[in-house]
C-alpha cells in the first residue's frame, strides 16, 4: 500500500537517503528503489512510496516516485 512523504535527505554521492512518512517515521531509501531519476530528486519534495521490511535496519521505502 502506498505512503505518502517528503524527503527529508539525500546523500546524492553515495546514492541514498531518507524520507518522512505521514505516519512520522523515518524511511531508508536508495537509488534503485526510485522510479524515474534519482538526481532530480531534492529536498523537501513530496513523494508517494510503498514500505518493505529490511531487517536489521527497520523499514525501508521502496517504488519512491514524485507525488
Amino acid at each position: 500500500m502506498a505512503q505518502n512523504g517528503t524527503i527529508k535527505r539525500l546523500v546524492m554521492d553515495r546514492g541514498f537517503g531518507f524520507l518522512s512518512g505521514e505516519d512520522g517515521k523515518e524511511y531508508f531509501f536508495h537509488r534503485s528503489s526510485v522510479e524515474g531519476s534519482f538526481e532530480g530528486l531534492q529536498e523537501g519534495q513530496k513523494v508517494s512510496f510503498d514500505v518493505e521490511a529490511s531487517a536489521p535496519k527497520g523499514p525501508r521505502a521502496s517504488r519512491v516516485r514524485v507525488a
